[in-house]
């Protein structure tokens, strides 16, 4: 038996994946313990209780305000993350089958969506602030600018590797350069797509958290630039936390989607 023949399924794989969570969450509770040990006050890791308190006093209703932090800062911060995927995605699916499908367009927009795609997009933010001002079209712009052009480059080139004998057939068949991209291209570019967004969400979040951080009065960046002053750790672990979950539950989400949508892009040694 090989190694690369183990495929662990089912209750296995679920407690493969969990023993590494286990390990760093207990790790922690030592550390935390350890150092609690020596200074009843230390704030660098806090103890589950002082974070499951501080959560709770995030999301309590604030009197002052009427909202709850946690909740205010969380919509907040999704209204623009699905604002500027929708876009990254709308605009990568439309540029990515142009470039890919027309070698004429490929030779012409290719080198400048590959220079575009290699500039650092927090080094574009303050021109961002200039030229849009500190509101929400350019938290949205960072987060477009930073992953579209990936986006594209990279749906472009799967398409572009489509077989030629597809092309040839369908345009044997009558088909337009129109039905070309509508019936052979898109739904072969869909899955990856999908899977081309899910990379993106790690970068998304990046460029949103420090969009917030930097000129933002509600969000969950916001928030954990707010209180880092205080070195209030028991709600900057849990914001981190709260983030990482998020993020999982997009991911997962658009995984479910793809494989419901197109099961045919998912082989069995794939699953």
């Amino acid at each position: 038996m090989r190694l690369l023949n183990i495929r662990p399924r089912g209750g296995l794989a679920v407690m493969l994946g969990a023993v590494p969570l286990l390990a760093a969450g207990l790790l922690y509770l030592m550390a935390s313990q350890a150092r609690h040990a020596e200074n009843p006050r230390d704030k660098l890791l806090p103890t589950p209780e002082a974070m499951a308190e501080a959560v709770q006093l995030m999301a309590r209703v604030d009197p002052l305000t009427g909202h709850a932090p946690l909740l205010v800062d969380t919509l907040a911060s999704l209204e623009r993350m699905g604002l500027a995927l929708a876009i990254a995605t709308a605009v990568s699916l439309l540029l990515g089958l142009s470039l890919g499908l027309l070698p004429l367009l490929r030779a012409k927009f290719g080198p400048l969506v590959a220079g575009i795609a290699v500039i650092p997009p927090i080094a574009v933010l303050p021109i961002l602030f200039i030229v849009f001002g500190l509101g929400e079209t350019a938290k949205i712009a960072l987060i477009v600018f930073g992953v579209a052009p990936v986006m594209v480059r990279d749906l472009a080139a799967h398409v572009a590797a489509i077989p030629e004998e597809q092309l040839v057939k369908a345009q044997t068949l009558g088909s337009s350069t129109w039905q070309l991209a509508l019936r052979v291209a898109l739904p072969q570019a869909m899955p990856r797509l999908i899977d081309s967004l899910r990379l993106s969400l790690c970068p998304a979040w990046v460029y949103l958290i420090s969009a917030e951080a930097i000129a933002a009065d509600v969000g969950l960046g916001y928030r954990i630039f707010l209180v880092r002053r205080y070195l209030s750790m028991d709600i900057i672990l849990p914001y981190v936390a709260w983030i990482s979950l998020l993020a999982v539950i997009m991911d997962v989400t658009l995984r479910l989607i793809s494989r419901r949508a197109y099961p045919w892009a998912y082989p069995e040694r794939g699953r």
